[in-house]
């Protein structure tokens, strides 16, 4: 078994600015990043964005992937400030779907599990089974009784954050480390095998899309310098979905190491390409390719940032200035006066995808993965 090693200070910024110029062509220093804001500060932002989007959708929405996301972070929020309005506001979007699954519960796609995260939360929050029938029957089938033995389902990279947590947490509820073991089948097929090599790239610690991206492949999409397409957000939902599942599985389930390492590998090899603005480019592998700053992908890397400082996965004393650059550069760039976030990149698969990104640009699970950025980050800091 590979042991988990831990990188710490120096030599975690080390190894993030080894992977530089294969990544970007370049290699800078950072600026420095200016201070953490207390706790308080935080949340007063979150508060202040999370309750602009609110104000602008009197109606939840549909459960569909990308809601689901802004769910999960509204609900993060919640569990953070005991907020009231926050949860009957999730909860009315919940009962309006009878807490059920886009396509049904016998979808085997990625995306329509997304809004199991939302409804775990809220049966977290009071439990009544009900709340969580349609996503463990769902991913009961997968693992039992619906083609237990196909496990290529989760053909992109944003899958393992949609889909990941889901059966981490049934099978910590239910205390069945079968969900478990479908899990890894579904991660190791994404990650080992898709499109022949798989999506995840050992040489630098990022991900692919999906095989259409990977490099040596006859027609593979490529930047228009010729370089590898590494999309920021795509990365950043493996960002998220590792975190979230590592908080769900216990300690000692048998591959917990390969999740921490590569959840470690992905922020070490982040940090070491961060813009001096505190974004990450939407492709992490050409800075010239649409350059500009990008809300979602960043908060995804924020949040994946906070969570292995938390765990303590990754030296704080190396990673803070990394987290704090990126927190500063999304509230100073994204967040306007009256808490609408902008500079997200909507809907898409690269970094062509819903261009131009503008201050005015924003989108439902942008403010999601915000929300899960800012609550992780605010648990580092002070008072």
């Amino acid at each position: 078994m590979r042991r988990r090693r831990l990188l710490t200070g120096g030599a975690a910024l080390t190894a993030a600015a080894a992977l530089q110029p294969a990544l970007t062509g370049t290699a800078q220093a950072a600026p420095p990043a200016g201070p953490l804001p207390s706790r308080a500060a935080v949340v007063a932002v979150l508060r202040r964005v999370a309750d602009q989007w609110i104000g602008a959708h009197t109606d939840p929405g549909d459960n569909g992937w990308a809601n689901a996301t802004f769910f999960s972070g509204l609900l993060a929020l919640q569990r953070l400030t005991g907020s009231p309005r926050y949860l009957a506001y999730a909860k009315n979007w919940a009962e309006k779907h009878a807490y059920g699954l886009n396509g049904g519960v016998t979808t085997r796609h990625a995306d329509n599990h997304n809004a199991g995260q939302a409804y775990l939360d809220l049966y977290e929050i009071e439990p009544e089974e009900s709340k969580i029938s349609a996503i463990e029957e769902s991913l009961h089938r997968m693992v039992y009784t619906d083609q237990p033995d196909k496990n290529d389902d989760w053909w992109w990279d944003d899958a393992l954050h949609m889909a990941m947590p889901p059966f981490a947490r049934i099978g910590a509820l239910r205390g069945d480390p079968q969900y478990w073991q479908k899990l890894y089948a579904l991660y190791g097929h994404t990650k080992r095998v898709e499109g022949g090599p798989g999506l995840y790239d050992d040489a630098t610690g990022l991900w692919y899309r999906d095989k259409r991206f990977l490099p040596g492949l006859p027609g593979a999409i490529l930047s228009p310098a010729g370089k590898p397409v590494v999309w920021s957000r795509g990365n950043g939902w493996v960002a998220g979905g590792h975190a979230k599942t590592l908080k769900a599985l216990p300690p000692g389930e048998r591959h917990t190491g390969e999740y921490r390492d590569t959840l470690v590998r992905l922020v070490t090899a982040v940090a070491g390409i961060q813009r001096t603005d505190g974004f990450w480019n939407v492709n992490l592998a050409d800075a010239t390719h649409l350059p500009g700053p990008e809300t979602s992908g960043t908060s995804f890397f924020l949040y994946g940032t906070s969570y292995a400082m938390s765990a303590g996965l990754v030296d704080r004393r190396a990673y803070v200035p990394v987290a704090a650059r990126a927190w500063n550069g999304l509230v100073t760039t994204a967040v306007h006066p009256d808490g609408f976030l902008g500079y997200v990149q909507n809907v898409g698969d690269r970094p062509e995808s819903s261009q131009p990104v503008t201050y005015d640009s924003t989108a439902n699970f942008g403010v999601g993965a915000f929300l899960l950025a800012g609550t992780e980050l605010a648990r580092l800091a002070h008072p």
